[in-house]
């Protein structure tokens, strides 16, 4: 029987335990012959596996817009050996998964299985890689499939505002800035997806990454791997990113017909490797990282002119940006802006409340520790620290620099980063507004 004093008082917070050193499990690495590298993280919690193979062949390699995506596309879509519909086929039949996609600096096959399925699987990835038959009937297809799908987003002011602040923040004529071109993807060709996945998928070019419940198939993988003929020489295209300046006004970008705005703010930001970069991830945070954000409790909460607002940073190897996002209704577009601005401002003259900055720190860290919990996250972190070429101790120093950050650095950190005259500012939707 419950007593008055045995039961949960439920006003009062359960206490904050601080998170201890956070080391990621050691990677092995082996170097194979051909020049790719082996990651192995083994954790035999549950049997399952996840083998990546990544390539610097993202948007940053490409020598026409739109080939990276493509080409990483096509690259189910048969072999010389099977059909997609065989490809397809075989992957369901033993419950697993396999992807291929292209970002902007590389592209990623990814299987998932059951751990006793990957010799049977093994060499369905291997034939996927190196044999694709790139079929002209199939790369059409996809290029009608991939120009409606993209007509379609363009209808969205969403999809509109964040293509152009990416123009505004990168630059046109870069990687990172280029707007997908419908013409010139339609003339994308077989011969220069094949050309592009002889240098781009070459496995010197290769970072592999596998784990889960591998310890007994490492050798095997590696083993896979390990044939020269399978090599070429490595891809050293990299498309520099160029700075682009603020506009002076909210650059906007009519859409016809619509009653929402979406609104995107932001910058150029420092890269991970920067000495600030866990502080900064903190002031993001206050400002629009979790629910209980400023811009939440203003935009959503206070004012009602949103369901949402986020504020995040967001790395890549050549530019690392910070977005602020919102949609709002069309008449209501240059009052969000002002609010925020107002926010950004207020951050650069006072001090944030100590029981606030606890809050957001707490928040931090536990989100961070949760991201630990499989093998698969904790890889993922790992990656990081590879592809951006990060310290060892990176997550180790974000843990204690994002305990011990004062109020007065995040507010010195506020007005070097966060002036509101050095924000990109578009807003996509009615016209006039």
């Amino acid at each position: 029987m419950l007593t008055a004093s045995s039961m949960l008082d439920r006003t009062i917070a359960p206490p904050v335990q601080p998170l201890a050193r956070v080391e990621l499990p050691a990677a092995d690495v082996q170097v194979l012959p051909g020049g790719a590298r082996l990651h192995t993280l083994a954790n035999d919690a549950q049997p399952v596996v996840r083998l990546q193979v990544v390539f610097r062949a993202g948007k940053i390699a490409e020598s026409q817009p739109g080939l990276a995506s493509l080409t990483a596309r096509m690259l189910l879509e048969g072999t010389t050996t099977r059909t997609a519909r065989q490809i397809a086929d075989e992957v369901a039949f033993y419950g697993a998964s396999l992807e291929c996609d292209a970002g902007f600096d590389r592209s990623t096959l990814t299987l998932y299985c059951l751990t006793r399925h990957l010799p049977t699987l093994l060499p369905l990835v291997l034939d996927v890689l190196t044999n694709p038959a790139f079929p002209a009937a199939e790369l059409e297809q996809l290029k009608t499939r991939t120009i409606q799908n993209v007509r379609v987003e363009r209808k969205k002011t969403s999809y509109l505002a964040s293509e152009r602040f990416n123009e505004l923040t990168f630059g046109v004529d870069t990687s990172y800035g280029r707007a997908f071109d419908s013409a010139a993807y339609q003339a994308l060709t077989v011969e220069e997806a094949q050309a592009f996945h002889q240098t781009a998928y070459a496995f010197s070019n290769a970072e592999i990454f596998l784990c889960g419940d591998v310890a007994a198939e490492q050798e095997l993988v590696a083993a896979a791997f390990r044939n020269d003929t399978m090599t070429a020489p490595a891809l050293n295209t990299v498309v520099p990113v160029a700075e682009a300046a603020p506009t002076a006004t909210p650059d906007r970008v009519a859409v016809a017909g619509s009653l929402q705005a979406s609104i995107r703010m932001g910058r150029r930001w420092p890269s991970p490797k920067h000495p600030d970069t866990h502080r900064l991830k903190l002031l993001v945070s206050v400002l629009g990282g979790y629910f209980g954000s400023r811009l939440m409790r203003n935009i959503r909460e206070d004012k009602g002119l949103t369901y949402g607002i986020y504020a995040s940073v967001a790395p890549r190897e050549f530019g690392t940006s910070l977005v602020i996002g919102t949609d709002v209704k069309g008449e209501s577009a240059g009052f969000a802006v002002s609010e925020i601005e107002g926010e950004l401002r207020q951050l650069q003259e006072e001090l944030i409340p100590a029981e606030e900055l606890e809050t957001v720190k707490n928040y931090i860290l536990g989100k961070f520790a949760n991201e630990l919990s499989t093998v698969f996250e904790q890889c993922d972190k790992y990656k990081n620290i590879i592809f951006l070429d990060l310290p060892a101790d990176y997550y180790t120093q974000f843990v204690q620099q994002t305990e011990s950050v004062s109020a007065e650095t995040l507010r010195e950190l506020a007005r070097e980063y966060l002036t509101p005259a050095d924000m990109q500012i578009v807003i996509a939707g009615p016209a006039g507004e």
